[in-house]
């Protein structure tokens, strides 16, 4: 047996107060009773509420500036290449775990983002994340617990990182595939908390995302393009059902003297629609092309001619914006006594924007160096949430309108939001009941305190605190 306390982590990505503490209460039993004997909250997410860079945030108490990761995909360094997908090496702060491996303890990690590629040496077991892509040769660390889990499943690739190509799969199979993706997670989180001596353990599911993003708009009323009776209308319901049971049986196996953490690292709402950025940029004289596109192109695939071009920006759940500042970038027109000028400019024409109904958007524009104690990597010059996140980044060019209500990434109903959730129990003299909101990066650091270690010399960047 292990000495000293133990902490287990289930991460539900994407996972809003609304569904867990409220609408679908009911279907948690399991959840609720954790509730019930412990403490539970909002969880307020990072600017902006992307799951790689919160889940990150969340086990290093830092937020995305120190860590220099803005998204899902991150802008390399300062020429026109594009965005590169955040991966386990982007992360340059110390994360719960490798504070207690410094200590002798070990862990088991499963489905943590950023989780590829799987890491040189690691205090335990770490089994890749959502961002391991099908292809992979390796993927877990050690090498030999790749052929564990898959002596567990009886299948060689019967483990699912994520569902690929998920918005446009089809209902149908993407439905089959979350839960297929659930239980088989769970299933091996099963094994690994029997089989290994572990300290902490975590384990994120990254499948009620998936859930949320493909169905939202058949679940919720408030959506758009919500129709009643339609035949995905209990698919939450189902599900969320089948979620507890899962967590259910990973309970059976925590030892009675471990603490238990349910989280999620961001919140979801319904996606009214996308603003189309870049047209929209055009439009107002930024952005200048080199030939004229015949329809919507990804912006990667259009010719832009710098030699004009003031600003340009990014698609997904928050609008990332760019200027091409002289000196900066290979083909900079933006004089960098101008840079506070043109960015102030530019945030007050986004925030005035209309929506298609002729009212407010109700845009929010943020600054990263008023947002972050520090900014490292190369940040968006401006972060951008198109109706305070109830509307999509199209990043595409050429659309036929500035507005649009279907997503250039495939279809989507969801659009992330601030609030994830928290629940824990089991942690002697711990407060107990619905608690006011809590934030995400203090997370860590109150992970760290359980086991008595001072999180300030331990996370020496960080800016959490523990709320214990």
């Amino acid at each position: 047996m292990q000495q000293g306390p133990r902490v287990v982590v289930i991460g539900l990505d994407c996972v809003p107060p609304r569904l867990l503490f409220d609408d679908l209460a009911a279907e948690v039993p399991t959840i609720s009773k954790l509730m019930a004997e412990g403490m539970y909250a909002d969880l307020a997410s990072i600017t902006p509420p992307i799951t790689v860079p919160a889940w990150a945030c969340a086990m290093t108490g830092t937020v995305p500036g120190q860590l220099g990761i803005y998204g899902f995909r991150n802008r390399k360094d300062t020429t026109y290449d594009g965005l590169a997908i955040a991966h386990s090496g982007s992360v340059k702060a110390p994360a719960v775990w490798d504070v207690l491996g410094a200590r002798g303890m070990r862990s088991v990690l499963i489905g943590v983002p950023p989780g590829f590629p799987p890491p040189k040496e690691f205090p335990g077991w770490r089994v890749g994340c959502f961002l391991t892509p099908p292809s992979a040769e390796r993927w877990a660390y050690p090498a030999e617990l790749e052929v564990e889990i898959e002596e567990e499943l009886g299948d060689r690739g019967a483990y699912i990182f994520d569902i690929p190509n998920f918005r446009e799969v089809g209902f149908d199979v993407a439905l089959e595939q979350l839960f297929a993706m659930t239980e088989r997670r769970f299933q091996v989180g099963r094994r690994l908390m029997r089989t290994k001596p572990w300290d902490l353990f975590v384990l994120c599911d990254i499948a009620p995302d998936r859930l949320h993003h493909v169905f939202w708009e058949y679940y919720d009323p408030q959506h758009p393009r919500y129709e009643p009776g339609n035949r995905f209308e209990g698919v939450f319901h189902d599900y969320y059902r089948f979620l507890d049971r899962q967590v259910a049986s990973l309970l059976e196996q925590v030892p009675d003297d471990a603490v238990v953490i349910v989280m999620s690292d961001h919140g979801a709402r319904a996606m009214m629609g996308g603003l189309c950025f870049n047209d929209w940029l055009i439009q107002e004289g930024y952005l200048r092309l080199a030939e004229p596109v015949a329809g919507p192109t990804p912006f990667k695939d259009v010719t832009v001619d710098w030699s004009r071009t003031i600003a340009w920006g990014d698609g997904g759940y928050y609008g990332r914006l760019f200027l091409n500042v002289k000196g900066r970038e290979p083909q900079g027109i933006v004089e960098p006594s101008r840079y506070e000028e043109v960015r102030d400019e530019l945030i007050a024409k986004l925030e005035a924007q209309l929506g298609p109904d002729g009212r407010p958007l109700g845009t929010r524009v943020l600054k990263p160096q008023e947002v972050y104690p520090e900014v490292r990597g190369v940040a968006p010059d401006l972060i951008v949430y198109f109706g305070d996140l109830a509307w999509r980044s199209v990043g595409s060019v050429g659309n036929p309108s500035l507005f649009t209500y279907e997503n250039d990434t495939g279809p989507d109903g969801a659009n992330h939001d601030r609030d994830g959730v928290f629940v824990m129990s089991g942690l002697p003299g711990q407060p107990t009941g619905r608690l006011d909101p809590l934030q995400l990066v203090d997370v860590g650091p109150s992970i760290l305190s359980i086991y008595g270690i001072e999180p300030e010399p331990a996370l020496p960047a960080a800016v959490g605190r523990s709320f214990l």
